[in-house]
């Protein structure tokens, strides 16, 4: 979307935590052409700007891919492109807080560009939360202060921090050893309480814990590397007693630290990826389908303009309701042309998706699924049945219908086709701990894309079905036709727990 004029936002992305961007955030990005993010800023966020480009100007630690002069160029020079452009540049963190975001807003100041600072949640106070450690505390700490660990020798001036309670400590991992040092020798006790943690916030975070004395070596011996906030203080004992983010499985995180690969449509928007990271799953949403509209569409149409003869109409996805609204619309049509037929829907989810459009499904079968529809469906021999849905209908619904002497015909009302995930995204998918199929078709796109090696978790037994028919040996169902359940098949998958047939729920 291009802007009369150039605009950047400068949008502090969160420490890691994808749930802790701000609705300010979400709605700039959501505006942008172009999208600026760093190492520090989640990819996850990138969602939230699907019409934009995106370009990478990550900076790690001391080893710098693009330096900061040049960020700020490119900043201006984006914006100013095309006649004008709006700019996201997502920063890690806050974007004041160490994060030279004000560099960068000089830079448009400098170039006459219009910006906005949109305040970020800092892993200064996110990481510690995230383990447990209150910045603050009754009794312990009436103050805190944030530092950079990225000091030189000699201009620390650590004295000057006597009478503050906590300290906070960004980018410090790599000089940890001379930092406790130095503040041991500015009349901080050794046994003062001190932790460190990498990647606060996010399924990978890891804590190490000690005393100021002992921290550096608790840390290496731990592995921990940046990025790391490293708290010291009297509060850093309450972690025992409060971290929570870290609670094992039956303390509602059965999926902490596991890679959860979500496929979807491209289109398309879910809750499933929050249920999934409220279980502290990392989750990846991959686009492995598109609809489109059909390659018959006279044909469709004839069927649409008149429904006399026909007595059940069968919609087996919600794209199938969509799509069918949508056709109508372009027919001058609204649902009053249903008016003369009976509406069966394949499970409550698209029975939803009718209700949502005025009309109330006259049948869903009590097991959702094509099998149940067909076997179910209470029609009479002889009646006309129209199933609406993709050149990709399984013959399921057909077979039972056919064999209980109803006239089955079918109209191809939208087309599902492969969508191909980035190179990134590939990778990413292979890496996967469990994968979520809500489709058989996705099923069969993931094993043509990135073949069948995988642990996945289906929502109901006809998807459970096609992905076995697949090539897919490792594979777990809902429970139930929800979200919810398709979650807990998720954490049963990565947990190793028996799986369940199709056969086990009809």
């Amino acid at each position: 979307m291009n802007s009369s004029r150039a605009f950047v936002s400068l949008i502090g992305a969160g420490p890691g935590d994808p749930g802790l961007l701000t609705l300010r955030g979400q709605a700039a990005l959501a505006q942008a052409d172009v999208v600026l993010f760093d190492y520090l800023a989640n990819p996850e966020l990138l969602r939230h700007a699907p019409q934009a480009r995106t370009i990478y100007v990550g900076k790690k630690g001391f080893s710098e891919y693009i330096s900061q002069p040049d960020i700020n160029a490119l900043i201006v020079e984006q914006a100013q492109m095309n006649g004008g452009q709006r700019v996201a540049r997502l920063k890690g963190g806050d974007v004041f807080v160490f994060g030279r975001g004000s560099e960068e807003a000089q830079a448009c100041v400098d170039a006459g560009v219009p910006f906005e600072i949109v305040p970020g949640i800092s892993s200064a106070i996110a990481a510690p939360a995230y383990a447990g450690i209150p910045v603050t505390h009754r009794g312990d700490a009436r103050s805190f202060a944030v530092l950079t660990g990225n000091t030189r020798e000699g201009d620390a001036h650590y004295e000057r921090l006597s009478g503050i309670d906590t300290l906070v400590l960004l980018m410090g991992v790599r000089n940890l050893s001379t930092i406790a040092a130095e503040l041991i020798a500015a009349g901080r006790s050794p046994d003062t309480p001190a932790a460190t943690i990498q990647w606060g916030t996010t399924p990978q975070q890891r804590v190490a814990s000690g005393t100021l004395g002992t921290i550096a070596a608790e840390v290496e011996k731990a592995g921990l590397e940046a990025p790391a906030v490293t708290v010291v203080g009297e509060v850093a004992r309450l972690r025992d007693r409060l971290k929570w983010f870290e609670s094992p499985a039956e303390l509602g995180h059965p999926l902490l630290g596991k890679q959860v690969a979500v496929t979807r449509t491209r289109d398309s928007s879910s809750a499933l990826p929050d249920l999934l990271r409220a279980r502290g799953a990392e989750v990846l949403e991959v686009p492995l389908i598109r609809f489109e509209a059909t390659g018959e569409p006279d044909a469709l149409h004839t069927r649409l303009r008149d429904l006399r003869n026909v007595d059940w109409l069968l919609l087996s996805s919600n794209q199938a309701v969509t799509a069918l609204f949508a056709e109508l619309d372009s027919l001058g049509l609204d649902a009053r042309a249903l008016g003369g037929v009976k509406l069966g829907a394949v499970g409550p989810s698209t029975a939803r998706s009718l209700q949502e459009h005025g009309l109330r499904a006259d049948f869903v079968p009590q097991t959702p699924g094509a099998r149940h529809l067909g076997a179910e469906l209470p029609a009479q021999p002889g009646e006309v049945v129209l199933h609406l849905t993709s050149q990709l209908a399984e013959a399921e619904l057909q077979d039972a219908l056919d064999a209980r002497g109803l006239k089955y015909q079918r109209a191809e009302l939208y087309r599902t086709v492969p969508a191909a995930p980035s190179e990134n995204e590939l990778e990413r998918l292979k890496a996967a701990d469990v994968v979520t199929l809500a489709s058989g078709s996705a099923a069969r796109h993931l094993a043509d894309l990135a073949g069948t090696d995988f642990s996945v978790a289906a929502m109901g037994p006809q998807t459970a079905d096609a992905a076995r028919a697949a090539g897919f040996e490792r594979v777990w169902m809902a429970t139930s036709p929800s979200l919810e359940s398709l979650v807990e098949a998720a954490a049963a998958a990565v947990s190793g727990r028996p799986q369940q047939s199709a056969d086990d729920q009809s």
